[in-house]
């Protein structure tokens, strides 16, 4: 017989939680769900918040320092509300030879951030990935979710300036 499990609270009254309670109940509470409830609460709410990573924790019967080690050590898990738009730098061999770096060092120029960063007005974030598997295309970015190829500094630069200055266009119309 197994223990029953009692019940525990979200950490906000946000329905969204819902979603997440779901996916542990589909998984009995078990431990070995971990990563794939962590990455259930990263798709609902945008990123983890330690107030999440605990109640994961006490949920699925895994101590906070498991739960937190693992939303620190996968590159996927961010801790960090993502900015409206995203800018993934592939750096894999095929694109690290193809020219990431000299793409990483333009977006740090156009938005002043480093990679893992978003900049102050939340508009942009930087990040790099390990691979994207479409070393075909090197060097390859993804701009909020799309994969593009071939990029050039030029087009970079370009397509962060226009998620920059989207707001302020936007701003300037309803003056």
């Amino acid at each position: 017989m197994l223990p029953t499990q009692k019940t525990i609270s979200p950490p906000s009254e946000d329905k969204r939680w819902k979603i997440v309670d779901g996916m542990m109940r589909r998984h009995g509470h078990e431990p070995y769900a971990l990563i794939e409830v962590l990455h259930t609460v990263q798709e609902t709410f945008g990123f983890l918040t330690d107030d999440a990573l605990r109640y994961v924790a006490t949920s699925l019967r895994v101590p906070y320092s498991r739960v937190y080690g693992v939303a620190t050590f996968y590159h996927f898990f961010t801790m960090k509300p993502p900015g409206e738009h995203t800018c993934v730098v592939c750096t894999g061999t095929a694109c690290y030879i193809k020219g990431a770096p000299v793409l990483l060092n333009a977006v740090q120029e156009a938005a002043g951030i480093k990679q893992g960063e978003t900049t102050p007005d939340g508009k942009l974030s930087l990040l790099t990935a390990r691979c994207l598997g479409s070393c075909g295309l090197a060097p390859a970015v993804v701009f909020d979710g799309q994969v593009a190829g071939k990029i050039t500094t030029e087009t970079i630069k370009k397509r962060v300036r226009t998620y920059l200055e989207s707001e302020t266009l936007a701003e300037g119309a309803h003056k």
